[in-house]
């Protein structure tokens, strides 16, 4: 009896486990593609891909920022493949932490995501370098070498973990190279015989999924050429072979930004009207370039770039929704969706009715499968079209999308999702830091080890281990050199190649240079004092990060070229070839001062108010309350670099402003992943200045969500579903109205402002205007108060009918803004 239940148990074992295999194994997909779609196991399928950069922010974030990607309407991530430029030795290539490709699209094949691997090597992307191995082997046969052990390397990382989806994993399209027309022409014949041999290695590794090149317009079949841009669906010139599909790599959601830079902006609107524009022209895929930007943490950001990386996009740099971009690209998702049949087995047709306004239609003959989209391209003026036998309103520069031909799902012009805006608190717990401070030394000639007649040019010097490289000579004078008048002082003057450098003359500072993006040279022009006798000239020349797109960029060159003294009794002395001692790096850096173990390599005594150019500052404070992102205002510092226990969160630059009189940037992330319980370790090196008593650490939210809609807004996308391939209502009433939802699980705790009538503004901004119902906010807070999410009809009786209407006349608008927060524990 007993061997008979074991046997049974055995048995049952085996067969749960069986199960279980079966329920967790991988499925195995053909991708192949046709001149419509790619096609993944035997069907056509419509791809919504957005860029995710996995090392811009940290493996704790991965999974968030994956599940939002999928929430706003994605079925695939798109990425390059990264490494740490910095710290491995050359042909070695770090993949763990924030580095961990693996990890990362494990996880986005767990959430049941595609993927699109860009393996490079090149890959631009705002990066310093674009791609480490670029800056030392040029476009020749070392450099193919170099380039086909690296990217074979990748592909059988890949194949090792069984990632290609032949394989069961999510990778269904990869990419080589990276925007090489743009170059190519600089290479001539070379340029055309690259891109043909790059595409041929990629082909011939066997990954099993479609390769493409974008913006190659002469990509060499297989391979698919793509678009990059934003506005695709008028700029791409289309597939290069009859049998590619049309597809967008890179729809830019706004604009990297480099410090220097006002804000970066691009509407949900224009986003929105690119995408139904590319898919009603027969494309099938755009990916949104960034969906989440992140952080450019270190060193890792290319000459210029702001630590802060496509903060514009649906997803912001703490990986929060940035409202209205992520829910209405999540509602043009869905009304694509809902026209998925047509787009893909629809025949097309067109009908030009003026120079502004078309009909595009997808239709399956002997079908009731049809789609249109009806567009409206005058940037002004409002229009109306009759189709099929109905007159639909369009307003300026937009797409109507109908998925069965009749009913409007989605206008891209009309935004039918809430609005937020973010906000810093600064820390209850984190604050009243105490500050200490350590000076950097500042090195003559004669402690600098490597000499040369003239200085070094610093790209070479550096060879990218460090942002700084010292640069020293000395002058001997005699007093009848020097002027003799007291309201004359000689002139030092510097050209200097890029990007940025403070100066000293016997141990003074004289003053801080830097070129900027565009002209990254300058000259360095300020009055010094000299003495009769030695005289030392101290230069710490450094860099804002390496160069990372353009042809020949090795030979990019920075730092001090020519040196001059002006103003001297025997007029002007050029001392460019006087002999200068070299190093690279500051002491502190090599001391590593910015961690716990190495703090004691150095004297602190305690900071007040601003201090010195070249200064180390450090304190301690405690790890923020809640679970909300976290981030350093930096506004009364200069420029420098933090670290957070011993962590680098990236260049900081706050006194180089904008045109509009403001920092490019004035907070910087502190991932939470940095923290530990209790005290935390912040040490900053200042470049050029700062007062470290007025830096906060604050906590980082979205939790003011508005809305913001009109009587004449179609209803919500999500009203609308496919049901047998009829279009259906998805709700019991479909209407407009707005609806609110607050991040997180918060709950609506205050309505700030509600007016139904004639409102305008923005979220935070919204100001009442001639017209409003008087009970507008009793209307909201009775529907919102207390809620997680709620909705508010668009109902004239709702808000007082005629009785309390004191514009009956024209179209109303709602504008709702409130406040999100967590119930207090007891």
């Amino acid at each position: 009896m007993a061997i008979r239940v074991c046997a049974f148990a055995l048995f049952a074992l085996l067969v749960a486990s069986g199960f279980a295999h079966a329920k967790h194994a991988k499925h195995k997909k053909s991708v192949t593609y046709d001149a419509r779609s790619l096609i993944i196991d035997g069907q056509r399928e419509l791809l919504f891909s957005g860029s995710v950069h996995y090392p811009r922010s940290t493996p704790e974030m991965w999974p968030d920022i994956i599940q939002k990607a999928k929430e706003g309407g994605l079925n695939m991530i798109q990425t390059y493949v990264f490494w740490n430029a910095h710290e491995p030795e050359e042909g070695k290539f770090n993949f763990e932490g924030n580095y961990d490709l693996v990890k990362f699209i494990k996880l986005i094949g767990d959430a049941g995501l595609f993927v699109s691997l860009r393996v490079g090597p090149y890959i631009a992307a705002e990066w310093n370098q674009g791609s480490r191995i670029l800056h030392s082997v040029l476009n020749n046969e070392p450099f193919k070498l170099h380039m086909e052990r690296y990217v074979k390397m990748i592909v059988d990382m890949m194949k090792k973990e069984k990632l290609f989806a032949p394989q069961g994993g999510p990778i269904i399209m990869a990419q080589i190279e990276n925007e090489y027309d743009s170059v190519q022409l600089a290479y001539r014949d070379l340029g055309l015989k690259y891109v043909n041999w790059a595409a041929n290695m990629a082909v011939g590794l066997g990954v099993g999924v479609p390769w493409v090149m974008c913006k190659q317009d002469d990509a060499p079949d297989p391979v698919i050429n793509t678009c990059n841009g934003r506005h695709c669906g008028d700029t791409f010139p289309g597939p290069n072979s009859p049998n590619k599909p049309a597809l967008w790599t890179e729809n830019w959601t706004a604009q990297y930004r480099v410090f220097g830079d006002p804000p970066a902006q691009r509407a949900a609107e224009d986003i929105a009207f690119s995408v139904a524009r590319f898919f009603a022209k027969n494309g099938t895929h755009t990916n949104y370039y960034m969906y989440h930007g992140g952080t450019n943490f270190g060193r890792t950001a290319s000459s210029f770039v702001t630590t802060r990386y496509y903060d514009e996009a649906p997803l912001d740099e703490y990986g929060l929704q940035r409202e209205p971009k992520f829910g209405h690209l999540r509602d043009v998702h869905r009304a694509l969706r809902l026209s998925k049949k047509a787009l893909l087995w629809g025949v097309p047709s067109v009908q030009k009715i003026n120079e502004d306004l078309e009909i595009r239609t997808y239709e399956k003959p002997g079908t009731d499968i049809c789609a249109a989209f009806l567009t409206n391209n005058h940037s002004k003026t409002p229009a109306t079209i009759n189709f099929r036998g109905r007159d639909y309103v369009l307003p300026q520069r937009s797409i109507s999308i109908l998925p069965d031909c009749k009913t409007v799902v989605f206008n891209t012009q009309k935004i039918v999702a809430q609005h937020n805006t973010r906000n810093f608190h600064p820390s209850k717990k984190a604050n009243k830091l105490k500050w200490e401070m350590s000076q950097e030394s500042l090195p003559t000639i004669d402690e600098l080890s490597v000499k040369y007649k003239s200085p070094l040019e610093l790209y070479m010097f550096t060879k990218d281990t460090s942002d700084y490289a010292w640069y020293s000579t000395s002058i001997n004078f005699d007093r009848y050199d020097l002027p003799m008048r007291s309201d004359i002082l000689p002139v030092l003057q510097i050209a200097n190649l890029g990007h940025a450098m403070v100066a000293f003359v016997n141990g003074e500072y004289i003053g801080f240079g830097h070129g900027s993006n565009i002209e990254k040279s300058f000259v360095f022009q300020k009055p010094i004092n000299l003495k009769p006798g030695v005289n030392h000239i101290s230069l710490l020349g450094m860099t804002v990060g390496f160069p990372n797109s353009g042809a020949y960029m090795e030979k990019r060159f920075a730092g001090p070229r020519a040196v001059t003294i002006q103003g001297l009794n025997a007029g002007t002395l050029d001392v460019t070839l006087n002999t200068w001692g070299h190093e690279v790096g500051i002491k502190g850096e090599k001391l590593q001062v910015y961690t716990q173990d190495k703090l004691s390599m150095v004297e602190w005594t305690p900071a007040k108010g601003s201090g010195p150019p070249l200064t180390w500052y450090k304190t301690y404070f405690n790890a923020p309350e809640g679970d909300s992102p976290v981030a350093l205002r930096l506004t009364t510092m200069g420029k420098g670099v933090a670290w957070v226990n011993g962590q680098s969160i990236g260049r900081y630059w706050v006194n180089y402003l904008s045109p509009l009189g403001q920092p490019s940037q004035s907070e910087y992330h502190v991932p939470r992943s940095f923290l530990k319980p209790g005290k935390n370790l912040l040490v900053l090196f200042e470049e050029t200045g700062g007062n470290p008593d007025g830096i906060e650490v604050l906590l980082v939210n979205r939790d003011t969500i508005c809305s913001f809609i009109s009587e004449d807004h179609p209803p919500s996308a999500k009203s609308w579903e496919k049901n047998g391939g009829k279009l259906q209502a998805a709700v019991e009433v479909v209407k407009t109205g707005a609806h609110l939802t607050c991040p997180n699980g918060k709950k609506i705790k205050f309505v700030d402002f509600a007016s139904f009538g004639d409102p305008f503004g923005s979220c935070g901004n919204f100001v009442e205007g001639k017209c409003t119902s008087p009970n507008s906010k009793k209307v909201v807070e009775e529907k919102c108060l207390g809620k997680n999410s709620c909705s508010i009809p668009l109902e004239r009786e709702t808000f007082g009918g005629k009785r309390d209407d004191g514009c009956p006349d024209i179209t109303k608008v709602l504008a709702v803004q409130v406040r999100c927060g967590r119930d207090r524990a007891n």
